[in-house]
């Protein structure tokens, strides 16, 4: 295995995080629902304007709290983009739901909000817009065709936690949005994530399905005499040993953003040249949109330059990646009907992508370091 000087990702610290552990650890208090987890949750709504935040054991098991609240059946229809993780899909196809996928924009590599409509049928229940790299989804047109066809519209905002949209932040504009603290974000806690909504009713319920079912949380609040078995649920509660490594990062989400920035702009200026020569792409950033700075990506000419290029910079210890193998070309996308050549716009960008090391503890020396390797693997 390659030693790398630089790797893609090195989780951040505060110095704060092994401080709020052993508070736990003392405490004796280590499942979830505790004190750090409130507080967590406390943070999250009040900065990102969320009536009902709750943390999760991953922003899969908050996107699978969502499809419960759908009350989804066999057959329904679930519209997303290709490109996203495969919890994305997972999510709705344990529930029985047909999953439709759509292209995406070339600007931001976002679902391409003028073809939902296309694809909207008699049994279409949701869409799932996802902001990819931590840039907003054209939401305003997103939920102007779901009030239209009485859709849900649950955000998948794993990269996009402390991002906005014309002001308001990603996660809170749909029905439902869901957040991950897995240790390649932006905000970490090692593994968990968080369920969001404004919706009091679904809020109430949602509590009830993370909690196994049963409305246990209740009764810890001394709201009801016994708790009992009320709906379907599982164990989606994350541990309080969790949430004290998220709290550290919550309150230190403006230096982490500042630095993460840094790194950002460093590539976005040094890398101009190339832009403007036509050798690669970037990510464009819309007006109305605030990215989070969670990722920096290049597209390169085809495939074969990207492969070169991230062997390029292998040999020069620094470690870049592509990245999602479109759902709809996967094994099981395949078994659903999809094939290749069906979205050409995900499948052409996948192939050409490069994801740069991003992390907020990069240093300057780093940073410029990456930024000449690619500079020298263009000269060539």
């Amino acid at each position: 295995m390659t030693a790398y000087d630089i790797p893609f990702n090195r989780p951040y610290l505060t110095g704060v995080e092994r401080g709020y552990i052993d508070q736990v650890l003392r405490s004796g208090r280590l499942a979830g629902n505790g004190p750090f987890s409130r507080r967590c949750e406390a943070i999250i709504q009040q900065r990102f304007g969320a009536t009902c935040a709750q943390l999760t054991t991953s922003c899969t098991s908050a996107l699978e709290v969502a499809a419960l609240l759908c009350d989804l059946a066999p057959g329904d229809e679930v519209i997303m983009p290709s490109y996203t993780f495969a919890s994305t899909a997972n999510s709705f196809w344990l529930r029985g739901a047909k999953i439709k996928f759509v292209d995406i924009r070339r600007d931001t590599l976002n679902i391409d909000e003028t073809q939902i409509e296309g694809a909207i049928g008699p049994r279409t229940r949701v869409v799932v817009p996802v902001h990819y790299a931590g840039v907003g989804c054209e939401m305003d047109s997103i939920i102007s065709i779901a009030l239209n066809h009485g859709l849900t519209v649950i955000e998948d905002a794993a990269q996009a936690m402390n991002a906005a949209y014309k002001g308001r932040y990603l996660g809170t504009i749909g029905d439902m949005g869901c957040y991950s603290f897995h240790e390649s974000k932006n905000f970490v806690a090692g593994e968990a994530g968080a369920f969001l909504t404004n919706n009091e009713r679904l809020g109430s319920r949602a509590e009830i399905i993370r909690e196994k079912g049963t409305n246990r949380s209740q009764f810890f609040r001394g709201e009801i005499d016994k708790y009992t078995w009320m709906d379907v649920g599982s164990s989606y509660i994350a541990s309080d040993l969790l949430a004290a490594v998220l709290l550290a990062q919550l309150e230190a989400m403006e230096e982490i953003t500042t630095l993460r920035r840094r790194v950002y702009q460093h590539y976005a200026t040094e890398l101009v040249s190339l832009v403007d020569a036509g050798a690669i792409e970037v990510q464009s950033i819309p007006a109305h949109c605030e990215s989070n700075f969670h990722m920096f990506y290049l597209l390169a000419e085809d495939l074969q330059t990207r492969n070169r290029l991230i062997e390029h910079l292998k040999q020069h210890g620094i470690m870049a990646v592509f990245h999602y193998v479109p759902l709809h070309v996967s094994p099981v996308g395949k078994n659903m009907g999809y094939r290749a050549g069906m979205l050409p716009v995900t499948e052409e960008c996948a192939e050409r992508l490069v994801r740069l090391p991003l992390y907020a503890g990069l240093s300057g020396d780093e940073m410029s370091r990456v930024t000449d390797v690619v500079r020298r693997f263009f000269d060539r």
